[in-house]
């Protein structure tokens, strides 16, 4: 007889990820069924005299309030506080540095030029002396490529533009600009292979700086830019895609 593969059952693990994200996409139901829930057993608790009850151990009813708001407060907060608190950040954008200005070159007239200029020296040899140094032309960034942030639904909404800027050389940086997206918990920027959103093999930038405005992040050395196809805001304690940039090459 062959062997029977099962397939392996969900560690707690990830259970509770996917309890966890569950709550957070229907955090605004639940907190509208906690309100309704809580008015409820007020009322309830009301008509069977629990409230009396309570009124009667004063020091019962405190140490449960308290064990409640122990837990409820912070979770509320962390699962609420995104839909209130907005943060803004407005960074200058890459450039590169201009050049060292050159030492003034002697005039052969002897008008305006260096006091301790020779008057008496062969032309040849003043014209030999002032030839000017080539100056290296310096680099330009460039936009490698950009693309428009969209949001994954009507709640969570983004907007501005993703650029992938190369600063110098084999240097490069991606720029949000004009940017904006619904806030959130522990929320990152990746740089993905995929037009669609988040992948295994996805790099990750760094902490979301804002939800508002323009700023950037560095690559790292070595990056090559060519095998990603959006920018991505994600939120990794939930596994959710908040907003996606697909990449159009320029």
């Amino acid at each position: 007889m062959g062997v029977q593969h099962h397939p392996a059952m969900p560690s707690i693990g990830e259970l509770a990820n996917d309890a966890a994200r569950a709550l957070y996409e229907l955090r605004i139901p639940v907190l509208i069924g906690s309100i309704l829930a809580a008015v409820a057993i007020a009322a309830v608790a009301w008509r069977r005299g629990w409230i009396a009850a309570a009124g009667r151990h004063p020091m019962r009813t405190a140490v449960l309030v308290v064990a409640a708001l122990v837990v409820a407060v912070p979770v509320g907060w962390y699962l609420g506080s995104p839909l209130i608190i907005r943060t803004s950040l407005v960074e200058a954008g890459p450039t590169t540095p201009l050049p060292a200005p050159t030492a003034d070159v002697p005039d052969p007239s002897g008008e305006g030029g260096s006091l301790d200029a020779p008057t008496d020296s062969p032309p040849a040899t003043i014209a030999s002396e002032a030839a000017p140094t080539p100056t290296p032309t310096p680099f330009v960034p460039s936009t490698i490529t950009a693309g428009e942030f969209e949001g994954t639904d009507d709640f969570h909404f983004g907007r501005g533009t993703a650029s992938i800027i190369e600063v110098a050389p084999g240097r490069y940086h991606l720029r949000l600009e004009d940017f904006s997206v619904r806030n959130g918990p522990d929320l990152y920027v990746y740089l993905s292979p995929s037009p669609d959103g988040y992948a295994d093999d996805a790099l990750e930038l760094g902490t979301l700086k804002a939800t508002d405005g323009s700023f950037g992040y560095d690559l790292p050395e070595g990056t090559d830019p060519s095998r990603f196809r959006s920018a991505i805001i994600w939120c990794k304690q939930f596994s959710h895609l908040f907003a996606t940039a697909p990449f159009g090459r320029t």
